[in-house]
């Protein structure tokens, strides 16, 4: 009976011992990718959203130019085929304001933060995707507006950002399209239209 309760015991302790290095390993990678992407962004607002954006109480200027380069980085992790979750950064290029005697003002915006993915595969290689978050987002006012008489804010805060796009999988390369809205402000919204590379692991 000794022997038989020593057997169990030095069984039991061995198997522990194999298992230990397993529970404390670092978590399965396999699953997680990375990519970097590029595009195009676009102001959805006009001159007198962004002038409450920007400003105290002036209208005398307009948008010249709203759109401009974006680029963004991302790491994603997918828990199945059907869901993952995505840290990411986004540099959404400047917005050109014109004043009075040409004098121009910039606002360029950057955005961090997380989104969860859900995924609708089609096949092995293609799928469907749809995303929402939330982004800690800035926008740095640099210039002035001639002789207007305001006072030109950054303006920052947390808000949401949804999207929805398409990613074909040449494991280990990812190679996906999207639309995303970064939705920073009623008076400040931008769309942006990417194209990203990745790597699968």
């Amino acid at each position: 009976m000794k022997l038989k309760t020593l057997l169990t015991a030095s069984f039991a302790s061995t198997a522990l011992c194999a298992m230990a290095p397993s529970a404390l390993a670092a978590p399965n990678t396999e699953n997680l990718y990375i990519g970097i992407g590029t595009g195009f962004s676009s102001l959805e607002n006009d001159s007198e959203d962004v002038d409450d954006f920007v400003s105290d109480g002036a209208d005398d200027f307009d948008i010249d130019d709203d759109e401009d380069n974006v680029f963004k980085g991302f790491v994603g992790y997918e828990f199945n085929p059907y869901f993952a979750t995505e840290l990411f950064y986004a540099d959404l290029g400047r917005t050109r304001l014109e004043g009075n005697d040409d004098a121009n003002t910039d606002l360029e915006s950057n955005a961090y933060g997380v989104s969860l993915v859900g995924k609708l595969p089609l096949a092995d290689w293609f799928e469907l995707f749809a995303k929402a978050g939330m982004a800690k987002w800035e926008t740095d006012v640099d210039g002035n507006l001639g002789n207007a008489s305001v006072d030109l804010e950054d303006n920052d805060g947390i808000d949401p950002v949804y999207g929805v796009g398409a990613q074909f999988n040449f494991e280990p390369v990812l190679v996906r399209a999207e639309y995303e809205r970064y939705d920073f402000d009623s008076d400040y919204k931008i769309d942006t239209f990417t194209a990203s590379v990745g790597f699968l692991f």
